[in-house]
């Protein structure tokens, strides 16, 4: 199979991402699961080194052949783009392409919580996107930005790893950098951004020190920042931010932080009940009083959790289990997907079954609103 036909197949087929490996036919991850394309031939060694050098330019080859690992972009005409990862693996080539539709989904069409609209029309600050790989955030940043493209005037500048979602100016402008290509680094670029007259800036992940730092400055001068981080929830997202930086500034970070962080999105893609697609599970953390006196103070950070549980209503926080139990009582997902998935299922399943505890007022909400039920849409 050429390679413009197996991704075409993966495509129709809803996968994720595309595995290609030399003595296997290519796998296809739907709905989390791996499947292998049905009938398709084994891929040999050379038939995989004709498609890695056949998507690389010259100067990617020579990165590949330097660094043996490489991160690259492919489009396919009228079929959409793919994040590309190119590595070795007992000395031959393996490859995995990342599915990006043209069309950027809706934070409605993606059953997203309604504060992330408002989160998006902040001004200035810093919001973060976090959960492990393969959970959306790239998905959920390119429809935020798309949102703020479709109501506000800004200019909007983006740096990426490779560029992913592809933006058109609307009423905002937008210029997408790439690592590699436009700029050699996500903190020289983000310092070259904070000159180009910015009003809202995209690090597609804060890697290092340098670049948390230049992204807490930012937040902190008047700009909009958004980010990603591989962490799974709220509190271990600060501990992560401030332990970046060494000992003797910690206190400092943790001081900026609390000023200039406007939200954490926190999430985790689910099977849904009807065994088609996917939807996310997801926390949200809005700086409120209490969410900042919490990061600012060390012995507070644990408590950041409780105050999520009982912002919802007049915030529109929500957590975890408290999401779960939304997606539960909607019928999207299975009780023993919402169960595994739970921080605390012992609490998840008492909930569940009616027998009630002190923490009652964090659950009524969620037991019990089922007013409208989201659209049942692949995420």
């Amino acid at each position: 199979m050429q390679l413009d036909e197996i991704l075409t197949t993966a495509v129709h087929a809803h996968g994720s991402d595309i595995h290609l490996k030399s003595g296997l036919p290519p796998v296809v991850r739907i709905d989390g699961r791996l499947l292998p394309i049905p009938n398709a031939p084994r891929l040999t060694s050379e038939e995989m080194q004709g498609i890695a050098s056949g998507i690389m330019s010259e100067k990617q080859r020579k990165s590949f052949e330097d660094k043996l690992e490489l991160d690259l972009s492919y489009g396919v005409p009228e079929l959409g783009r793919f994040r590309v990862s190119v590595y070795l693996q007992r000395g031959t080539i393996g490859m995995v392409f990342r599915a990006i539709p043209f069309q950027i989904p809706s934070l409605e069409t993606l059953n997203l919580p309604p504060a992330l609209k408002k989160l998006a029309m902040e001004e200035r600050g810093l919001i973060l996107v976090t959960g492990t790989t393969g959970s959306g955030k790239s998905t959920t940043l390119a429809s935020m930005i798309n949102y703020i493209n479709e109501h506000r005037t800004c200019n909007i500048i983006t740096v990426e790893d490779p560029v992913e979602y592809l933006h058109r100016d609307k009423k905002s402008i937008i210029s997408q950098r790439e690592i590699g290509f436009d700029t050699h680094s996500f903190a020289n670029a983000l310092r070259g951004a904070l000159r180009q007259d910015p009003d809202v800036i995209l690090v597609g992940e804060m890697r290092d020190m340098e670049t948390v730092e230049t992204a807490l400055t930012a937040a902190e001068t008047g700009h909009l920042v958004l980010s990603t981080l591989h962490t799974l929830d709220a509190p271990e997202t600060v501990n992560r931010i401030i332990g970046v930086f060494p000992p003797h500034q910690q206190r400092q970070i943790r001081l900026q932080l609390s000023a200039v962080i406007k939200g954490v999105i926190s999430q985790r893609l689910m099977p849904q009940a009807s065994g088609a697609g996917r939807v996310p599970a997801v926390e949200v953390m809005i700086a409120t009083a209490r969410i900042r006196e919490c990061i600012d103070d060390e012995e507070k950070t644990k408590l950041i959790h409780d105050a999520i549980a009982q912002g919802f209503i007049s915030y529109g926080m929500q957590t975890f289990d408290q999401s779960l139990m939304s997606l539960y009582t909607k019928q999207l997902v299975t009780y023993e997907e919402a169960l595994r998935q739970s921080t605390n299922p012992d609490d998840f399943a008492l909930k569940i079954s009616g027998i009630s505890s002190t923490s009652d007022s964090r659950w009524d909400k969620f037991v019990t609103d089922e007013e409208s039920e989201p659209p049942v849409d692949r995420f």
